[in-house]
C-alpha cells in the first residue's frame, strides 16, 4: 500500500491521531502527515503510506488555503476557540473597515506566533510552557500571505478564504486582524481547503474509508505516491540506468531540465527523486518498489 489518503479530518481529533486511525485500517504500514491541523480545524489533511512517506517534505513545505472564521470581541489566550477569554470589547468591525484593512495583512509579513504552538523554545514545546503558566518569548517570523478574502461579513463573526505560505498561523492572523480593526477577536473555526496539490474534493472522511475496508475495496482511495510531486520535473531513465540510480550511483543523462530535484521513473515506475547537476543525477531518496 504506496500512495496518499486525503483525509477530511473531523474537529476534535488530532493529526496524529487521524495518521494513526488510517495507518491501523491499512495494515500498519508505514505512515504520515503533510502538515499539521489543529484539533479545533477540519479538512485536508494529506497522509502519505508506504513509499509516499518518502515525499512528504515536499508537502510539509507547500502552500496551503483556508476557510477561516473569525469571532470578534473576544481575545483568548490561544487564539482560538478553545482558549480562556483574556479581554473583550463591544466593537464590532463593519464590511468597510474589514475590507480596508485586509491589503496590510497580505504579501510578505511579519508575524508574531501564538504562545500556545509547537514551536520550540529552549528544547521545550511553546505549548507546554504557556500552560504551565510560565513565560512565552517567540521570536517573530517572516510569512507569506498570498490572499486574503471576506466571504461573510455577520453580526459578531466573518469569515474569509485566506491562500499561505509554510509557518502562516491563520489564529494570528484572527488575532492581529481584530486588533487593527479596533477590537479584539480569535479563530473560532478553521477548515483546511487545499494542501500542495490535495484539494477539498479529494478528501474523504473516515468513515468512508471503514466502509471501504469492510469490502476490501480500501485501495480505491489511494492516490498515486507522486500525486505530491506535480511541481517537480520528471525524468524517464531507461532500465539499466534506473537500477544503477536505485543502487545509489550517480549516472550521466542527457535532458533539457533545469539543474535540481527532479523525480524519475522507468517504465512509469517510480525510482527516485534525484538531484539534476550539470548533466549528472545523484539519487536522494530511493523508491523501493516494483510495480
Amino acid at each position: 500500500m504506496n500512495g496518499w489518503i486525503v483525509l477530511d479530518k473531523p474537529k476534535g481529533l488530532s493529526s496524529a491521531a487521524g495518521v494513526a486511525k488510517v495507518r491501523n485500517l491499512f495494515d500498519r504500514v508505514k505512515a504520515g502527515h503533510g502538515g499539521t491541523l489543529d484539533p479545533l480545524a477540519t479538512g485536508v489533511l494529506p497522509i502519505a503510506l508506504g513509499e509516499a512517506t518518502k515525499v512528504m517534505g515536499y508537502i510539509l513545505n507547500s502552500n496551503k488555503a483556508y476557510r477561516a472564521t473569525v469571532a470578534w470581541g473576544e481575545s483568548r489566550d490561544t487564539d482560538d476557540a478553545e482558549g480562556a477569554v483574556t479581554v473583550t470589547s463591544a466593537h464590532r468591525p463593519d464590511r468597510a473597515a474589514i475590507l480596508a484593512a485586509l491589503p496590510q495583512f497580505t504579501g510578505r509579513l511579519i508575524q508574531q506566533p501564538p504562545a500556545y504552538s509547537a514551536l520550540k523554545v529552549g528544547g521545550r514545546r511553546a505549548y507546554a510552557a504557556a500552560r504551565a503558566g510560565e513565560p512565552v518569548a517567540l521570536k517573530p517570523r517572516e510569512i507569506e500571505v498570498f490572499a486574503f478574502e471576506l466571504v461573510e461579513n455577520g453580526e459578531n463573526h466573518a469569515v474569509f478564504d485566506v491562500s499561505c505560505g509554510k509557518g502562516t498561523y491563520v489564529r494570528a492572523l484572527a488575532r492581529d486582524l481584530a486588533l487593527a480593526l479596533g477590537t479584539v477577536g480569535h479563530l473560532g473555526d478553521l477548515r483546511r481547503t487545499q494542501a500542495g496539490p490535495f484539494v477539498e474534493s479529494q478528501a474523504i472522511s473516515l468513515a468512508t474509508l471503514e466502509d471501504l475496508s469492510h469490502s476490501a475495496r480500501l485501495a480505491e482511495a489511494l492516490l498515486p505516491p507522486e500525486t505530491a510531486l506535480d511541481d517537480i520535473p520528471a525524468l524517464a531513465l531507461d532500465g539499466a540506468t534506473a537500477a544503477r540510480l536505485r543502487h545509489g550511483q550517480t549516472v550521466s543523462v542527457s535532458t533539457g531540465l533545469k539543474d535540481g530535484i527532479v523525480f524519475v521513473t522507468s517504465d512509469n515506475v517510480p525510482v527516485a527523486m534525484a538531484q539534476l547537476s550539470d548533466g549528472t543525477l545523484k539519487p536522494a531518496r530511493v523508491f523501493n518498489y516494483s510495480s
